[in-house]
């Protein structure tokens, strides 16, 4: 689900960017702010996760997966969280293989999740296992973040949200306004319903791979198949 653009952009060029195929499955202008008030109240480097695996059973955690090349090199995201007390995971993405810009709701949008370990989640999304078709551009980095608060119910809510809600980048035809329902955007309602800790906002047609550098304090990992 992928964008492009650089943050600062006039509209003019965010609508420019627009017009290119890629990303989510498609290409895409996506605007992001940096305030000031985030990096003050960015975590430190410290509080960043080295062992997902082994975290603290009743702590929740999530995991944001990334395809820097895809889209255009705007970059593509998927998503994981863990449900506390056990040692499963649950993970997904909105794929879009079709590269449409628009496509409505309840269309076919590539959406998928899946529930497992913490080793099955690293090695099917480094296989791109769920993908719908043959990826070109399959997951390579990951990062992940503890969380002391959690819901995983209001996050399964939204996972069905966003599957059926159809794929936009750019004009939406029914209220003329330019916006985004993209990969990035199931990626950080679905982590926000969970209620994860140091979530970066993802403001509409943000960047994928200029919003994943956003996330202070997660751990940062390269994903190789496995």
């Amino acid at each position: 689900m992928h964008i492009g653009g650089r943050r600062g952009l006039a509209v003019g060029a965010v609508i420019g960017a627009i017009v290119a195929v890629a990303g989510c499955g498609q290409a895409a202008a996506r605007a992001t702010a940096k305030t000031a008030k985030t990096a003050e109240t960015a975590p430190s480097s410290a509080e960043a996760i080295t062992d997902m695996a082994g975290a603290a059973p009743s702590k929740g955690a999530a995991c944001v997966f990334v395809k820097p090349d895809g889209a255009q090199n705007f970059g593509h995201v998927g998503w994981a969280f863990k449900i506390p007390g056990t040692g499963r995971w649950v993970y997904g993405a909105v794929e879009n293989p079709s590269a449409k810009l628009y496509t409505p709701p309840g269309g076919d949008i590539g959406a998928w999740h899946a529930e497992g370990s913490y080793d099955r989640m690293l090695s099917e999304m480094s296989t791109d296992a769920h993908y719908p078709g043959r990826s070109e551009h399959p997951y390579s980095r990951y990062r992940c973040t503890k969380s002391s608060t959690h819901d995983v119910n209001n996050a399964r809510v939204m996972i069905s949200k966003v599957e059926t809600r159809g794929f936009l980048v750019g004009v939406d035809p029914r209220t003329g306004k330019l916006t985004s329902r993209d990969c990035l955007d199931a990626t950080y309602d679905v982590l926000k319903a969970y209620r994860t800790q140091h979530l970066t906002p993802a403001p509409k047609l943000s960047i994928p791979n200029v919003w994943v550098e956003e996330l202070w304090g997660w751990s940062d990992k390269p994903l190789t198949p496995r």
